[in-house]
């Protein structure tokens, strides 16, 4: 944000005003820092000097303001290099036709010409300066760019015209101090009126100067700072917590929702039906917050009391009819949750997996019910990979049979957001195991970016194994995702596959994985492509998602690329490869290690030379001694690092023979005349290389300076 010293005295505040129909709170936390950097570069662009500028945003406005703005803008200066003294003026000091013919075209006397003493000489400088223009002027072309230039993922047109916007705008405040910035857009032109409350304001309220603006909305019932009436909303949701003994479970994305869904935020209480509290947790949390946005309230120990707190965008007036209306529809909502609960229950969980065959997966991919039989085969095969104890295989079976029978129950079918919540406590009732029945709910983890993961073996297996296929299966039938295009969310899965396999350090082969999900389906008769088509593209996939995320994690993507490229089969190894990279170009041995290590394998991998052992009785220069006993060394130690997975320590290792090879290219004739010479030294260069790729491939960093 800029911060230009200008005098306050001379300064007046400026304000837009963008007056919409009601905007969906979910645009608002990303667009409002969106809007900030937009007006920030505009201004700039524009020359305008002010102090800061700052968006804000209520469900029908987006506002920008912005302090202490100067009647003018900042000059332009502008400087241009001429020809050298000597040549634009004569012994006498006189300007020549050079001279006369450079200050012409640069449009400035040539007695204003400056001379400037440089390495290479004296050189003759036109400076021009293009003076600021008027505050008014400049802010009608930012304004007007502003608007235009804001863009939606899902924008509307209204009238006759073109333009689009995130939802139709019906007025524009555009002022600095007491001046209408005179802007137009999609024939709405800018003025001083604005709209107050949509129900507790009636009528356009003219503003008189923009510094009055936010004293002027607040009096008309419309609190424009979000993060005001985030404030107000969090001490009042807390204090009507405390004072029913409890307290507020955080909440941030609900909070933030609420901020943006009420210009006068109303904090109130309500209470629910104690009988209610019997049904599952989830169920009235999901209720409260999912349908009603209500915050549920509850003890110490977690456990929900029969209050919530919500929030009415309106005057704390006549909030008890209110409550009653809020209390009203939350109680109906959750008599019928428990209703469904009840009826739900009648049955075993089990005896709903049959109904999963009337429900169609995909039409490419058969049903719901084919889809658990591939998921309970995939299951099966993972534990026998990673060895797990026969216990473990069973409860893993058992999950997977059972992990989709919930989407058929009334509970899930009502509140679909609920899935893998509801199997696990009919898993419960219905006496299976505790881990198969927490699998069931595991395996739909992570739901989103930043969600937890599984943690039990058989969530982990489960989760694995149901997104494979899911990606498997949609890859096979020719649905891949492009650019912004992945209407099954296929992304979202191979991402959770990585941050499994990552986070909860299972190594499993990833091609094998793959492989296995894509053989399945053929057994089925279900790919439309290649099984070998579909499997690379799949690895493909999953090595986007491994490099985005560890570049996401602050690691460079040079040394991201040098790890993934000698595989990222192992997905938890990778990383730990990458992430030794990271710490390991810190240091000045590392920089002079790639240098050595990437000359080696450039000649050893170019040259055609025969493979082997490296012959002691060639070793005729001490430089390549030294190297050659160096080299045994270190094989020695890297050896048993690499068993440890300990790939910091092969690298220090690798850098400590930074200084023999350095010596050995400065001292030794590789390319000798003695084919015998030239194939021992290029055998020598190829173990140099062979190591360095037991961690990554160096030549691929391209950073090699500390």
């Amino acid at each position: 944000m800029s911060k230009n010293q200008v005098s306050s005295s001379d300064t007046r505040d400026a304000v837009l005003e963008i007056g919409t129909e009601e905007l969906p709170a979910r645009l608002f936390p990303d667009l409002i820092s969106i809007m900030t950097e937009r007006a920030d570069d505009l201004l700039r662009e524009e020359r305008v000097e002010y102090s800061s500028v700052k968006a804000y945003a209520t469900p029908r406005r987006l506002v920008l303001y912005i302090e202490d703005v100067a009647p003018f803008g900042r000059p332009l200066v502008r400087e241009v290099r001429g020809p050298t003294y000597s040549v634009a003026f004569n012994e006498a000091g006189e300007p020549t036709r050079a001279a006369m013919g450079f200050s012409r075209a640069q449009g400035v006397d040539v007695s204003d010409l400056i001379i400037r003493e440089e390495a290479k000489g004296k050189f003759v400088y036109a400076i021009s300066k293009t003076p600021g223009r008027r505050a008014n002027s400049a802010l009608k072309d930012v304004f007007a760019r502003f608007v235009t230039g804001l863009s939606f993922e899902r924008a509307m047109r209204w009238g006759d015209g073109s333009f689009r916007f995130a939802r139709p705008i019906r007025w524009l405040l555009a002022l600095i101090g007491g001046d209408i910035i005179d802007i137009e857009i999609n024939g709405i032109e800018g003025n001083s009126f604005t709209e107050g409350h949509r129900f507790l304001s009636s009528g356009m309220i003219e503003l008189r100067r923009a510094e009055d603006y936010f004293d002027v909305l607040e009096e008309a019932y419309c609190i424009v700072d979000q993060d005001k009436r985030k404030a107000i909303i969090e001490k009042g949701i807390c204090k009507l917590a405390e004072e029913a003994g409890g307290e507020i479970a955080e909440d941030e994305r609900l909070l933030t929702e609420l901020t943006y869904l009420a210009e006068h935020p109303a904090p109130l209480a309500g209470r629910l039906d104690s009988d209610l509290l019997s049904l599952p947790k989830e169920v009235i949390v999901t209720s409260m917050k999912g349908h009603q946005r209500f915050f549920p309230i509850q003890d110490s120990e977690g456990a929900l009391l029969p209050v919530f707190a919500a929030v009415r965008d309106g005057l704390a007036t006549r909030i008890d009819v209110v409550r009653k209306g809020y209390e009203r529809v939350l109680s109906a909502r959750l008599k019928d949750a428990k209703f469904f609960y009840e009826e739900d229950t009648k049955s075993q969980l089990e005896a709903y997996v049959s109904e999963l065959e009337g429900i169609v997966f995909h039409e490419g991919l058969g049903t719901v019910l084919e889809k658990t039989s591939r998921v309970v085969s995939l299951s099966e095969a993972i534990a026998e990979r990673l060895e797990y104890h026969e216990d473990t295989k069973a409860k893993v079976k058992r999950a997977a049979e059972l992990c989709k029978a919930d989407l058929v129950t009334n509970m899930v079918r009502e509140f679909p957001e609920l899935q893998g919540v509801m199997g696990r406590e009919y898993a419960r009732i219905s006496g299976e195991d505790e881990d198969a029945s927490r699998a069931i709910f595991e395996h739909y983890l992570p739901r989103f970016a930043g969600d937890v993961l599984p943690e039990s073996p058989c969530g982990v297996i489960l989760a694995l194994a149901d997104r494979i296929d899911t990606v498997a299966g949609f890859f096979g039938i020719g649905i891949i995702p492009s650019g912004s295009e992945d209407p099954y969310a296929l992304r979202r899965s191979t991402s959770g596959i990585v941050s499994i396999l990552h986070e909860r350090e299972v190594h499993l082969s990833v091609s094998w994985l793959a492989s296995e999900a894509v053989s399945l389906l053929e057994a089925e008769g279900m790919l439309k492509r290649s099984s070998e088509e579909t499997v690379d593209d799949i690895l493909e996939g999953l090595g986007l998602r491994i490099r985005s995320s560890l570049i996401d994690g602050g690691i460079r993507y040079d040394l991201v690329d040098a790890a993934m490229a000698i595989g990222f089969d192992d997905v938890p190894d990778t990383y730990k490869r990458a992430e030794a990279l990271q710490e390991a170009s810190l240091t000045q041995e590392f920089a002079l290690a790639c240098e050595g290590y990437t000359r080696a394998s450039r000649l050893a991998g170019n040259i055609d030379h025969e493979d082997g052992d490296v012959d002691l009785s060639l070793l005729s220069e001490p430089a390549e001694k030294m190297l050659f006993n160096a080299l045994r060394h270190a094989e020695e130690s890297i050896r048993m690092m690499q068993r440890e997975k300990d790939y910091s320590g092969i690298l220090r290792a690798l850098s400590e023979l930074a200084e023999p090879i350095d010596i050995f290219f400065t001292e030794v004739l590789v390319m000798a005349e003695d084919k015998s010479l030239r194939g021992n030294r290029l055998a020598l260069l190829a173990h140099v290389a062979s190591l360095a790729r037991e961690v990554a491939d160096l030549g691929k960093v391209v950073e090699k300076a500390v």
